[in-house]
């Protein structure tokens, strides 16, 4: 017989990470972390490029176009053939080095697509990420679902998961219960969600399509690893939920608008911050309005006035 079901609760974050900047640090068999030192409020520590292989290697995430970056990256592969350099996603804290990684070792770039909105711009609309994003960027090779690519002792499976952005990929290790999840699950914070750059609808949707799987660490794109990614999947699904009701029970309580509906359920954040909340409340609401339970004047937007259905 089979127990119950799992009981969700919110997950417990990890603020225990030591960056290391500017040194290579082995995670794993065949597997190295080297952390960028751009820090902030949504990069954490830094943005974490990963080496994949012995002789031959992949680079995950060569990150910004910083200069001190790009010298240790070097130091770490010299004497080593580069062979791919895999990119989960293309904001800025992520993507830009990877050219310039090519031209020096003549790596195929590999990711899900170029950047694009997870959906059109609604008339007047202006994307809050776009000068976050790495429009610039095409791959060489652009994966789908479970394509694979392979070195010498080593192969990594993409695994699509938008919703942070919409051509946001992780990759799994073969034979090693390793997944490189990039901004999709972290596991100091959650991910920012902001339309139109990203999608709630489809975020859950990859939180779901990876509790399918059965993995036994996540090494994320910022911050330190996630050791029990089944139980931090459950987690982050019953954090969003929670918040989904929580904006809905604004609206059942009278709030009409986002700003409102953020001053009342962030009001211990860092005002600071009101404005990212604003977009994760957006998030929130065109799902439910996608789901039929609001109802709004005209497409879900910042601006938008929202009633419960």
């Amino acid at each position: 017989m089979s127990g119950p079901p799992p009981t969700e609760a919110a997950p417990s974050f990890d603020l225990s990470f030591e960056p290391s900047h500017g040194t290579a640090v082995r995670v794993a068999d065949n597997v190295e972390r080297l952390t960028v030192n751009n820090p902030g409020p949504f990069t954490f520590h830094g943005t974490n490029s990963y080496i994949v292989g012995g002789r031959e290697v992949a680079v995950i995430d060569p990150g910004p176009d910083d200069e001190t970056h790009f010298q240790a990256l070097m130091a770490a592969l010299e004497g080593r053939t580069v062979s791919h350099i895999l990119v989960s996603h293309t904001h800025r804290d992520h993507s830009p080095l990877a050219g310039r990684l090519k031209a020096a070792t003549g790596a195929l770039l590999v990711a899900e697509g170029p950047h694009r909105a997870s959906r059109p711009l609604h008339d007047g609309e202006a994307n809050p990420f776009a000068e976050s994003s790495d429009m610039g960027f095409v791959p060489d090779i652009a994966v789908g679902e479970g394509d694979v690519i392979e070195g010498d002792g080593w192969r990594l499976q993409a695994l699509l998961t938008p919703g942070h952005t919409a051509n946001h990929a992780a990759f799994a290790l073969d034979g090693t219960g390793i997944v490189f999840s990039a901004d999709h699950v972290m596991a100091w914070a959650t991910s920012i969600v902001a339309p139109p750059d990203g999608s709630m609808r489809d975020y859950m949707a990859s939180l779901d399509r990876l509790l399918a799987r059965d993995d036994r660490i996540y090494f994320p794109g910022h911050g330190g690893p996630v050791a029990d990614p089944p139980a931090f999947l459950r987690g982050l699904r019953a954090h969003r939920r929670m918040r989904e009701r929580a904006v809905l029970e604004r609206i059942r309580s009278g709030d009409r608008l986002i700003g409102d509906m953020v001053r009342a359920i962030y009001r211990d954040t860092d005002p600071r911050l009101h404005g990212a909340a604003a977009l994760s409340v957006l998030a929130h609401l065109e799902d439910l309005v996608d789901k039929g339970l609001v109802t709004t004047d005209g497409p879900a937007r910042l601006a938008g006035v929202y009633t419960a259905a």
